[in-house]
């Protein structure tokens, strides 16, 4: 596995910049980016450029990214006090199934058998009766046990 190089800074104060941000972190090393995302609470205001209150900050080594954490984590930057972490991926790992719901798969057909268009589980004779007849389950109450159900939400 690589190791990383983008730091996360979450915390960052309004009035802090991508100019402010590469001036404080390029005293640990070479920074390569910053990434300071923008609110998009309305993209008709352009002249609105609030940022998300987080950064991005792209070291060219991972030493340097490991010192800028080391050094700036719960330390004050313009005023706030900045939580500084590895920078991980957001996207999902990719599954062997994708995005498929659990009935898709050809494992869960195979145990479980598969609906036809009409309703009917085929595929899986321990599921439905070699008759085709639905087996329903029955549940019996005991009075008592409806007297103790009564009794408790007194």
């Amino acid at each position: 596995m690589a190791a990383k190089k983008t730091v996360f800074v979450a915390n960052v104060g309004e009035d802090v910049d991508e100019t402010a941000l590469l001036e404080v972190f390029s005293t640990f090393g070479d920074v390569t980016d910053v990434q300071l995302p923008l609110a998009t609470a309305n993209p008709a205001h352009t002249h609105d450029r609030r940022h998300r209150g987080f950064a991005f900050v792209s070291f060219s080594t991972p030493g340097d990214a490991q010192d800028a954490i080391d050094n700036m984590d719960l330390n004050v930057l313009h005023g706030k006090v900045v939580k500084c972490s590895i920078a991980t991926s957001t996207k999902i790992a990719a599954q062997p199934a994708g995005n498929r719901a659990i009935w898709e798969t050809d494992e869960w057909a195979k145990t479980y058998g598969k609906k036809d268009g009409k309703g009917q589980t085929q595929g899986a004779e321990d599921v439905t009766p070699s008759n085709g007849a639905q087996q329903r389950a029955t549940i019996q109450w005991r009075s008592d046990d409806l007297d103790s159900c009564s009794k408790s939400r007194l």
